[in-house]
């Protein structure tokens, strides 16, 4: 019996470890690429502080809102450095999680922390992909806080329903998008103001939101990620005033 009792414990950890190895595999993040890796640089004007949790960027005189951006499902939080960077350099404060696993569905609480850390600003909160349904979630339960809710190539679920929110609610999709279901994201409409903001970037694709290169299930982009960048980060700044709007004068001068 001890030899058998040997044999089926050695099959057991052996079983053990090929399903370990497989989860490794399959939660590999997509790294972020040599672009991404410049922008983590400070100087210029812009301090990048890692706190574990957070990357914070910053530049000069803080502008209202932040800004808190979950990242989409296995992308590290480094591959939002260029557009983050960019924002700063206008003086918004830019807030990137690093969620456990790198799946924002693992925290989706996480904001709490910007929020108790910085008590008197208000922050807008979004989310590339997956990261933009948590954002959303996040949004419906503290909505006295939250000025604004922005998704790029994203869409929010029941749980993250903000049509009767009052938020301005910005969606942004590239037109060569391969991972987004087209289907799902126009039920999904359902759940979003009537006031809702539609930008299309014609040319761009999924994963050039971030920095991490060619993301499976992808169609490619006829743009360069530099252009995708420099859009997505220009119709941000353009709706903020939307969410700067929203603000009480009296907390937030204009």
């Amino acid at each position: 019996m001890g030899r058998y009792r040997k044999r089926w414990l050695q099959g057991f950890v052996l079983v053990v470890l090929i399903a370990a190895c497989a989860a490794i595999w399959y939660l590999r993040p997509y790294p972020p690429d040599q672009a991404a890796k410049s922008a983590m640089q400070g100087g210029e004007g812009i301090t990048v502080i890692d706190t574990g949790d957070w990357l914070v960027f910053e530049g000069g005189e803080t502008r209202e809102p932040g800004i808190i951006l979950y990242p989409g499902a296995l992308i590290k939080p480094e591959s939002y450095a260029p557009l983050a960077r960019s924002l700063a350099g206008d003086g918004y404060r830019v807030f990137i999680a690093r969620m456990p696993l790198n799946l924002a569905v693992s925290d989706a609480e996480r904001a709490n922390q910007v929020l108790k850390a910085y008590p008197h600003q208000s922050f807008v909160i979004g989310g590339h992909s997956l990261g933009g349904v948590m954002a959303a979630r996040y949004a419906v339960n503290h909505q006295d806080r939250i000025a604004g809710v922005f998704f790029l190539a994203a869409y929010p679920d029941k749980k993250g329903d903000l049509k009767e929110s009052g938020f301005p609610v910005l969606s942004l999709l590239g037109s060569r998008d391969g991972v987004v279901d087209r289907q799902a994201y126009e039920a999904a409409k359902s759940y979003l103001p009537d006031s809702t903001s539609y930008m299309t970037i014609e040319g761009g694709n999924h994963s050039q939101f971030g920095s991490y290169g060619f993301q499976e299930g992808d169609q490619p982009a006829v743009i360069t990620p530099q252009e995708q960048w420099q859009q997505t980060v220009a119709v941000i700044k353009e709706w903020l005033q939307t969410a700067v709007n929203r603000l009480p004068e009296e907390e937030f001068p204009r």
